[in-house]
Formats: structure tokens, sequence, C-alpha cells
């Protein structure tokens, strides 16, 4: 029977739920909790849960949990862990660190600490005099609070947001992970006309194709628990194949999006292009002011300005007030967009029928939807 571990999937602020019922849908039982959502799985239940989870940022494999109250209890708590399961001879490995209420509060000695026992321990089971740092790289961190300290290995490297499709970015790009959620936790759903009248670079529409087309968002990448000591590769081999062969693009239909920039178009275009899906998606210049759709229903899902600036604030607000007039021209449609402005509701000429909170980047956001029925709301 393989040996089952205990994971967290990271995940931005507000989206912790919408991970624990991805990893659900995966056939892994998860629990949400603040920063993301924890479960117990093999090497190949991670392996999965990177390849297809569509919201977390990464997944991180808890080595182990110990009372910490000194440098000395530290030291022995993490050289008593097993190390040698996961990293190779020779493997680098870059610990961060980060204290909160813990009484071992300064943050460089607890990472020196936790790097030097892990050398340690590795030297003695490899026997080594000497831990040489020149191979393949395995992230470690070492978290104290409340003085209990959490030591994990990232298994995913890059961070999951890194789809491989996005090379090139307009200004103020969503990332990949949220515009997800704001798909999975918009009216839209797979069949539905959904058109994003300022899409910038494509991002909020190709994550929504891509999940009609059943896309895997970490097909294209590679994860960095496929280089650890005693990886099952060939099981790793086998999700990936059974992925590509999942992978439809026929699937996507009555998805669109335009923008008013031309340059920001053309790089949608190319995302599209580069996630497998040219053609699939029309994207058009033009003006989200003047925009109609033919559809007598579906929904519209953007990410306008926000209007940080005060230069900008006098326009986005124009521009709030014209989308509130773009969902009365269309009666059988919702509209769902996330901002960062106080006032969009004023702005857009009624109250949101759905709130949610969020953050993209450092702006506290909220995501709103417009226009459900009442049985919806």
């Amino acid at each position: 029977m393989q040996q089952r571990f205990e994971w967290v999937a990271t995940a931005a602020f507000g989206l912790e739920g919408v991970v624990a019922r991805e990893l659900k849908y995966l056939g892994i039982e998860a629990k949400a909790e603040n920063g993301g959502a924890r479960f117990f799985g093999t090497l190949e239940d991670a392996h999965r849960a990177n390849l297809w989870l569509r919201c977390a940022d990464r997944v991180l494999l808890v080595v182990g949990r110990f009372e910490a109250t000194s440098f000395e209890a530290l030291f022995e708590g993490v050289r008593a862990l097993p190390w040698e399961q996961f990293i190779r001879e020779r493997t680098r490995f870059p610990v961060s660190g980060k204290c909160a209420r813990s009484q071992l509060m300064s943050v460089r000695d607890c990472q020196a600490i936790t790097k030097k026992a892990i050398v340690e321990r590795l030297k003695e089971k490899y026997r080594v005099s000497w831990f040489e740092e020149d191979a393949e790289t395995v992230a470690i961190d070492v978290a104290l609070h409340g003085n209990i300290a959490q030591l994990t290995l990232d298994s995913s490297g890059v961070a999951l947001n890194r789809r491989g499709y996005r090379t090139w970015n307009g200004e103020a790009p969503l990332r990949e992970t949220l515009a997800a959620a704001l798909v999975a936790l918009s009216p839209w759903r797979p069949g539905m006309a959904l058109h994003d009248p300022m899409c910038g670079t494509g991002t909020l529409v190709i994550e929504a194709a891509m999940r009609m087309a059943d896309r895997a968002p970490g097909l294209t990448r590679e994860f960095a628990l496929e280089r650890w000591q005693g990886a099952p590769c060939a099981a790793f081999d086998a999700q990936r194949e059974e992925a590509r062969a999942r992978f439809d693009p026929s699937r996507v239909e009555g998805l669109s999006g335009a923008d008013i920039d031309p340059e920001a178009v053309e790089l949608a275009r190319r995302h599209l292009m580069q996630a497998g899906l040219a053609g699939r998606v029309p994207f058009a210049v033009a003006d989200a002011r003047t925009c109609s759709r033919p559809e007598q229903s579906g929904a519209f899902l953007c990410n306008p300005p926000y209007g940080e600036r005060l230069s900008d604030r006098r326009s986005c607000e124009a521009l709030y007030s014209e989308m509130g007039l773009l969902l009365r021209r269309h009666p059988g449609w919702t509209l769902s967009a996330i901002t960062s402005h106080p006032g969009f509701e004023r702005c857009f000429g009624r109250r949101a029928d759905k709130k949610r909170r969020f953050y993209n980047g450092r702006l506290e956001c909220e995501f709103m939807t417009f226009g459900l029925p009442a049985r919806k709301r």
C-alpha cells in the first residue's frame, strides 16, 4: 500500500473553499482552512492535485509539526524528520521561513538552524562528510506559529498560476488562479454564452475555455515532486497521458472577448494559441460601451479598470455607469465584475445580487454579480 502524507493546497484569501471543492471533485477529501485546503494522500494524489487544481497557488507536503520553544528544540525536531525520503544526495534545498507569535522570532536564525539540521541528517544518511548542493532544487519552508513549528516541502515548484500559455502581459494582468475562480463562481456554466467586453489579454475567457475543453491547467509544465527521491514517475506519466486524452478543444463554443486596445487583443489571440485553443474563441477590437450581443441569454464576466489613480477615477466611474446600461440592454444576461472601487454599485446604478471578497494582488476587491433571477440570489 502506498504511503499517505499530509498536504496543504495553498490559496489566496477567499479561495480556500473553492480549492477544497476542487480537491473533492478529484476524489480527494479535503478541509478548507485559512490559507488553503488540507488533505491526506499519496504522492500520486499530490501530482494529480498539481495537474488539475485551477485555483490553488501551490501544493505543499507537511514533513512534520512539533513544539519548538528554543533553537535547540527546533534543531532536534528538524533533524528527526525523514528528509532522505524526498531529498536526493546533492539536491539543493533553500529554506524560507516565517514566525508569528512565537518565542523564536528571528526568521533568519530559524532558517539557518533548519538548514543545518537537515544537512546533518542527510550527511548521516548518505554517509558523506560534506553535503554538496549542485543538483535539482527542493524548496523547504519553516513556519513557527504559537511555538509550533511546521516544516513543508513545495511539490509544485513554480507557482501553479504559471500555466505556460501567458508569456506576454498587458496592463494590470489578472492572475490565472483568480481568473479561474471568478469563472467558477460566476453564473456562467458550459453551454451558456460568455462574453468579456474588456478582456485585456484574454485570461478570464481562456480560463473558461480551458474548463470547457477539460484541459488540465498543469498539462504543459513540470512539478518539483517529479524530481523527488522515490517519485513514482511512471504513475505521474500515466496521469499526464490521461489528461492529454481528456483535452478536447472542439467542446469550446459560445465564448468571446473584446477590448478597445488592439495590442491587448493580439496578445489574447497569442495566449489562446499557446493554450492549444487557437481559433476556438473570437477576440475582437471593440468598445465595451457599445457592446451588443445577439444571444437571448448569457453571462458578461469582466475585470474593469479600478481607477486607483485619481486621474483615472472619473473615467472609470463613467465606464461603470455604461456597464449598468449594458446589462439593461441585455435583459436575459447576468454581469459579474471584480473591482476595488468602493462606489461601483452607485455608479452601476443598482445593488449587486451577490458579492464575494477577494484580493487581486494587494488590492482588496469585491466580486459582484448583477441580473440574477430571484431564486438564485
